[in-house]
């Protein structure tokens, strides 16, 4: 039975072709906004989320600070410091910490021949490079065997690497940081951090934690960084890391002042509510788009109503049930709406396929890879999104005009002029 109400429902929309095919239209169009609206708002998404995800996996920064409470005897106001014996105190006291490394930071004069960059000199140790997402596309990372030996040797950010370099090949060539000789061991690829300290990865280079104390005084480190065993317990080993070094420079562990603390995962959260209400407001824009193109087919099904009064006083005349009738307007807004929403799919695969990518983040960076630009892309989330909106709009379309045809009287619908 209810295959047959279809049929019908499929031969009243060609009883008027031309208003059919306008009315699809703009459900057409609606599709089409709120799939392309979708695909943006996920590519949007993913940039951001990858610019924040590339600083380091779970890496905390640790700074030091002053103290602000008396605890062991000690003075308020104290200046904290980090050194190696911090390091492995928080090794040694800290389950919930997986790693934990030093790092020392200068601005220094780096030149390559004819060319010069003052920018930052910073002395790492090899987890370092984990820690931080420091991958390199050329060349190698630093190895513990040149931290033992103290060798001068210096891995270069990507940006930093075209300043000196330009086009021609880094690897095994010479460089001078404060007048002395580094021999370049690698490079990394643009890294698009969207946070920092100190400067950008890209404009930064790296050497052993020990040549670094060839160039100035590393007793005392710039900043410690640590990683958690898991991203989850973040908050806990900051706890844990807090405690050991006030333990050993003999501070209060509640003392925040102590020691600045900056977390990712304090912070995704954040992020992730920032992109999702993006996308949010990017959905209710399609969807808005796409109920207007509702509102257009509730009023074709209305004026259809109106027009075929004497046809449903006949069916009904001949035992047709109210639901029956109400079956077939729904379903003849169901099948415009669907059949335009099929239209719009096809649409959208083909400009999301013909556009494929947009500028976002990489004119900023120069950067042309297109890693950090939006891609368009029709995924099934999206279209499983687009159809189930589609659905809704079609239902509530139809469901007026539906209803008003199933409560008309048949004697008085068969006396209708």
């Amino acid at each position: 039975m209810l295959i047959e109400i279809f049929r019908e429902a499929w031969a009243a929309l060609g009883r008027n072709p031309v208003r059919s095919l306008l009315t699809m239209t703009g459900i057409a169009w609606g599709i089409v906004a709120v799939t392309l609206l979708l695909s943006y708002g996920s590519g949007f998404r993913n940039v951001l989320m990858y610019t924040f995800e590339v600083f380091g996996k779970g890496a905390v920064i640790c700074w030091p600070g002053t103290t602000s409470e008396q605890a062991g005897g000690e003075r308020a106001g104290k200046a904290v410091h980090f050194e190696k014996e911090d390091a492995e105190w928080i090794k040694a006291q800290s389950p919930l910490v997986k790693r934990v490394t030093l790092e020392t930071v200068r601005f220094r004069g780096i030149t390559h021949e004819e060319r010069l960059s003052d920018t930052a000199i910073r002395g790492v140790y090899p987890e370092y490079g984990e820690m931080r997402n420091e991958v390199p596309v050329e060349g190698r990372w630093i190895s513990p065997e040149d931290i033992a030996e103290r060798r001068r040797v210096v891995f270069l950010g990507a940006i930093l690497r075209k300043k000196l370099f330009s086009g021609t090949p880094a690897i095994g060539e010479l460089v001078r940081i404060n007048g002395v000789r580094f021999n370049v061991i690698g490079a990394m690829d643009t890294k698009f951090s969207d946070s920092n300290y100190f400067t950008s990865d890209d404009e930064s280079a790296f050497i052993p934690y020990t040549a670094a104390g060839d160039l100035w005084d590393t007793r005392y480190a710039s900043v410690l960084l640590f990683e958690p065993v898991a991203p989850g317990f973040e908050a806990q080993a900051m706890q844990q890391v807090r405690a050991a070094v006030a333990t050993r420079q003999r501070f209060s562990a509640n003392d925040k002042r102590a020691i600045t603390m900056y977390g990712r995962e304090e912070f995704k959260p954040i992020m992730e509510g920032i992109t999702i209400g993006i996308e949010a407001l990017l959905f209710f824009v399609g969807a808005l788009t796409l109920g207007i193109g509702g509102v257009g087919v509730m009023n074709i099904m209305l004026v259809s109503v109106e027009e075929r009064v004497r046809e449903i006083g006949l069916r009904r005349a001949l035992g047709a049930r109210k639901s029956h009738i109400r079956w077939q307007f729904l379903l003849e807004a169901l099948v415009m709406t669907l059949a335009a929403g099929a239209v719009g799919m096809l649409l959208s695969a083909a400009i999301t396929s013909s556009i494929g990518t947009l500028p976002f983040l990489g004119p900023a960076y120069e950067d042309d890879s297109g890693k950090v630009d939006i891609h368009l892309t029709l995924s099934v989330a999206t279209m499983l999104l687009s159809t189930g909106i589609l659905v809704v709009v079609g239902v509530l379309s139809g469901w007026l005009p539906a209803m008003q045809a199933a409560k008309l009287d048949p004697v008085e619908a068969l006396r209708y002029e």
